[in-house]
């Protein structure tokens, strides 16, 4: 049964100890051995699922307990595991790092703990050698409900260096699964908002995450590991479903006229999603076709409705700006009333300009890039009615850009935030909703059904 899937949550004490590296190289792995790899993130980060799906062949889903609530990441994660052989979940931060101000919450060790899953400590052992027993030790026993079920040493410069490593850790009783070496060649390159996405690079990501299955089953015990996997505890929560979620039958009508289309945007300029989102717009009823901004010029024919996700259109403003026929359709789907939900990279599109490039123009407000990054969880309740959610609907989400849209709400706000500080945000204007906040509708299916049904009657 899918409620017993044999899983393992790869952690660490911190940034930047080489979890993905780790995680990815695990998922790759085992796919190579056979096995079906179900890939999961812990947070809200959309970059990292890109890799795992690339080392699985699957959809790479996120366990996030501050957006979903703590009672979705079960039902989440057995949808995301149906019929998978093994699960990896690769953590976030270090392991006991949370929503801030919100003690455990959101944390790796909190998924672990709800998913009954046993961690492996990934540690960057570059730079010492007794003392990482130390730390392993501090990590083991901080929390006795999260079980540390072994550590991967990684970074580590020499045999004699292993020796010493592992003649500490004897100490802890926590057992060494895996010594990894330095590799220059598993590094993926960075810049303003973290690791580049796949769809960017996708030659050079398929010969990192290669390298990266190769470390790690030179360096890894994967035959202990799937043992480890194996011990996760059984789950008494039932899978997530889409149509359950929407309340709607699970066999839609099939006439046209009953599935409004409804474009998504994609391609490499708008690579941000939750896989869910568009599940729950076709559990809905919608057609649900992606289409790419930078080199589509036109919208799907009879689209009816337009959801415009997250990403890095100012990477790629140039290039958004020059398909102007595009510029023009979705200004002219949005004049027309229909329902459009734009989020983050979807509002810097939706504005009169980007760093100086013309955009749609659909909103009346100019986008550029800053130097500080907005990054952080945030709860807010809708400002009025929307195509999206009626006032008063609360919701939680994230803010992760270094750009910034003047206005930063119109006249009628999306969101009301009450994390950080109190301000409005976002716009709303006849069928628009545009925000900066990445919201996961699986904790609000409503907002789906409630899209839907707008483009069926706009």
């Amino acid at each position: 049964m899918s409620s017993s899937v044999p899983r393992l949550v790869v952690a660490a004490p911190s940034s930047g100890s080489g979890k993905t590296t780790v995680a990815t190289g695990l998922m790759a792995a085992f796919a190579a051995r056979g096995l079906a790899v179900s890939p999961h993130k812990v947070g809200p980060d959309y970059i990292d699922p890109g890799y795992h799906a690339l080392a699985t062949g699957r959809v790479g889903r996120n366990l996030d307990a501050y957006l979903c609530g703590p009672e979705l990441v079960g039902p989440l994660f057995l949808h995301g595991a149906r019929g998978c052989d093994l699960a990896v979940v690769e953590g976030v931060m270090g392991l006991y790092d949370g929503a801030a101000g919100e003690g455990e919450l959101a944390s790796t060790a909190h998924v672990a703990k709800l998913l009954r899953a046993p961690v492996v400590l990934v540690v960057d052992a570059s730079s010492q050698s007794r003392s990482v027993a130390a730390l392993v030790h501090g990590f083991v026993s901080w929390d006795p409900e999260v079980r540390v079920g072994g550590v991967i040493l990684n970074k580590v410069a020499s045999d004699r260096h292993e020796e010493m490593l592992r003649e500490a850790l004897e100490q802890t009783g926590v057992p060494v699964l895996g010594v990894l070496r330095r590799a220059p060649q598993v590094d993926t390159p960075s810049r303003h908002l973290g690791l580049v996405p796949v769809a960017e690079r996708r030659s050079e990501a398929v010969e990192a995450v290669a390298a990266m299955a190769a470390q790690v089953s030179d360096g890894c015990d994967l035959d202990a590991l799937m043992g480890l996997a194996r011990g996760a505890g059984a789950l008494s929560c039932e899978a997530w479903d889409a149509a359950e979620a929407v309340s709607l039958p699970a066999h839609q009508p099939t006439r046209s006229d009953e599935k409004p289309r409804v474009a998504v945007a994609g391609g490499e300029a708008f690579t941000f999603s939750y896989a869910e989102n568009t599940e729950l717009l076709a559990a809905a009823g919608a057609d649900v076709v992606p289409f790419d901004p930078l080199r589509d010029e036109e919208l799907p024919e009879g689209t009816r409705g337009l959801v415009i996700g997250g990403g890095f259109p100012e990477v790629y403003a140039a290039e958004l700006s020059a398909n102007e026929p595009l510029r023009k359709a979705v200004a002219h789907l949005a004049e027309s009333g229909a329902p459009v939900a734009a989020e983050c990279a979807g509002l810097l599109y939706l504005c009169r300009e980007l760093d100086g490039q013309p955009m749609c123009g659909v909103l009346d407000a100019g986008a550029r890039m800053t130097g500080r990054l907005t990054l952080g969880y945030r709860d807010a309740v809708a400002v009025g009615d929307s195509v999206l959610a009626a006032a008063g609907t609360r919701m939680r989400g994230h803010e992760f850009h270094r750009t910034v849209v003047e206005p930063g709400a119109g006249t009628e706000p999306a969101w009301g935030l009450r994390t950080p500080r109190r301000r409005v945000e976002g716009f709303v204007r006849r069928g628009v909703h545009a925000s900066y906040l990445h919201t996961h509708w699986a904790a609000q299916p409503g907002v789906a059904r409630r899209f839907v049904e707008r483009c069926r009657t706009s």
